[in-house]
């Protein structure tokens, strides 16, 4: 799911007080950020709801990259009930992104 400005609140905060949602923060000319994004993606599709993937694209929805406080990219941030509950930043294997996964949900 592609999230915005517009519908951040909606589709990111409200949804995780009922589901963890993962956000990739991302932009298409970064080269890391393409890297990372089939691995959320199969991570996602792996874990069968137990999480919802968001991607904003920083460069268009700056406003909200700049609320959450991402300074580079790509910026993983996994928000429950409302709150940004942890991050990381750059690519990371997809076992260590599982294993950072299990200790969260």
């Amino acid at each position: 799911m592609d999230v915005t400005d517009a519908n951040f609140e909606t589709e990111v905060i409200e949804k995780s007080k009922t589901t963890p949602v993962l956000v990739d923060f991302w932009a298409s000319w970064c080269g890391p950020c393409v890297m990372l994004k089939p691995v959320l993606e199969k991570i996602a599709t792996e874990y069968e709801g137990k999480f919802i993937l968001a991607k904003a694209n920083s460069d268009d929805n700056s406003n909200t990259a700049e609320k959450f406080g991402v300074m580079s990219i790509p910026a993983v941030k996994l928000f429950k009930n409302g709150k940004v509950v942890d991050e990381f930043v750059g690519v990371q294997p997809e076992v260590t992104i599982k294993q950072w996964l299990d200790k969260k949900l």
